[in-house]
């Protein structure tokens, strides 16, 4: 046999392996890909989605309203509360109907305990400021400064059904960050 003979020979054999290797590791290599298609694992990321969309959400209308509500007298500190109210309620209705056709729903409702919570251990004071006690009515976070209202904080129970359960989260949204 001639030297050409033998090499061709070799590379028909490294070639016939190589076809053999291949069709052997492709069911390993399908296998591999569906390892995180299963139906009944819920990556935690995704799980997670819906709560931290819905607190974005709030996090945003309740800036707004705050904002929008500040400056008014303290002597009118329940208007001011009744102002930001009024504008959160179309808000989270907005919200609740959002993503129902994608089979999560919202619900918001004020949670006047932890806005109490949050006026007693959370409210900026200190020597250099000249602020007043924080008060919590309704839910929200009030603060007398130079004789105004400032809104400082909504407190919410923010509950999340989706299909694969509910979260139920109670967040305390500032305003603005006084630092």
């Amino acid at each position: 046999m001639t030297r050409t003979g033998l090499a061709g020979r070799r590379g028909q054999l490294v070639l016939a392996a190589a076809g053999v290797l291949a069709i052997a590791l492709l069911p390993l290599a399908l296998a591999y890909l569906q390892l995180g298609a299963h139906p009944d694992v819920v990556a935690t990321a995704d799980a997670d989605r819906p709560v931290h969309d819905g607190v974005q959400v709030l996090e945003g209308a309740v800036h707004r309203a705050g904002s929008d509500a500040t400056g008014q007298p303290w002597a009118d500190r329940e208007a001011a509360v009744a102002q930001v109210r009024a504008d959160l309620a179309p808000r989270f209705a907005t919200l609740e109907a959002s993503q129902v056709a994608a089979g999560i729903a919202y619900e918001v409702a004020y949670d006047q305990t932890a806005a109490t919570s949050w006026a007693a251990s959370d409210c900026p004071s200190g020597p250099r400021r000249q602020f007043g006690a924080c008060e919590a009515i309704d839910g929200v976070v009030v603060q007398e400064r130079a004789g105004e209202t400032t809104v400082l904080a909504v407190a919410v129970d923010l509950t999340v059904t989706t299909r694969d359960g509910v979260s139920a989260v109670t967040v305390v949204v500032p305003v603005v960050d006084d630092g």
